[in-house]
């Protein structure tokens, strides 16, 4: 018999952090200084970074290879350059990828008068030793307003183009969909899952805090006996049990509340 859908808290207050006056930042998995043997890997998902970076400052040339990298700008703008000639100013809403594949070089600092606040997220890609590539797509607030935006999907999947820009989910070289919405107060959703894992974080919007999580609130449950209140910079690893099941998310705070939602093999 498949087991029931089951929820692990990671509190926001439990994740990695760092304060280095330019760079505020959270390690949902190790990272860096902070390395914790529990929170290594979830399926192909490598890292959750929630960053903000100090205005006219930010992360200087460095490398990577074999991971799939994106990032999703919160708020303020971020400055993209990498040694594939691209170079980009993302805003809120923008989702970039960069498939590093046998490797590449970039730079990410925020860019105006602003800090930028965005998540950096790496997957292990599938296959080894693919050419680098560069995606990004745009995603409003409007289109995530109480609804599911499939924002990153498997380069085979359906409605999935291979275009540096265009419209529909910004391909990724792992087994990882990622939804995200924007959900109102008293608001809920459902969100089946796919794959044998999930994640699911939600966004401090509210702003900076090492503390115990403050600003919007959600529960998560299922028909069964699962059930979990998250709040800002909360997250949860899922374990689905039944391909296809589904766990609803509720918003129970007293303000809107970003969410995003993994799907993994």
């Amino acid at each position: 018999m498949t087991s029931a859908m089951k929820f692990v808290p990671r509190r926001s207050e439990e994740r990695g952090n760092a304060d280095h006056d330019w760079l505020k930042t959270f390690h949902t998995f190790s990272f860096a200084m902070y390395q914790d043997s529990k929170h290594e890997l979830f399926g192909p998902l490598r890292v959750i970074n929630e960053d903000r970076v100090a205005p006219r400052t930010g992360f200087g040339t460095h490398s990577h290879r074999e991971f799939e990298i994106f990032s999703y700008v919160v708020a303020g703008e971020l400055e993209h350059k990498d040694s594939m000639g691209n170079t980009e100013i993302l805003r809120r809403g923008d989702v970039q990828l960069t498939s590093a594949g046998t490797g590449i070089s970039h730079s990410e600092k925020a860019h105006g008068s602003k800090q930028v606040h965005f998540l950096q997220i790496w997957s292990l890609p599938t296959t080894s030793r693919l050419p680098p590539k560069y995606f990004t797509r745009h995603f409003s607030d409007e289109e995530k307003s109480d609804k599911w935006v499939r924002v990153v999907a498997p380069v085979n999947a359906e409605g999935v183009l291979a275009e540096r820009e265009g419209s529909g989910p910004t391909p990724v070289q792992s087994p990882l969909t990622l939804y995200a919405t924007i959900l109102g107060k008293e608001k809920s959703l459902d969100r089946p899952l796919q794959g044998k894992k999930g994640y699911i974080h939600v966004i401090q919007t509210s702003g900076y805090n090492d503390k115990k999580s403050q600003g919007a609130t959600v529960r998560i449950s299922t028909r069964g006996e699962g059930e979990l209140t998250l709040g800002e910079g909360d997250g949860a690893y899922i374990f689905v049990g039944k391909a296809g099941s589904s766990f609803q998310v509720e918003n129970t705070g007293d303000r809107a509340a970003e969410i995003l939602v993994f799907d993994l093999e």
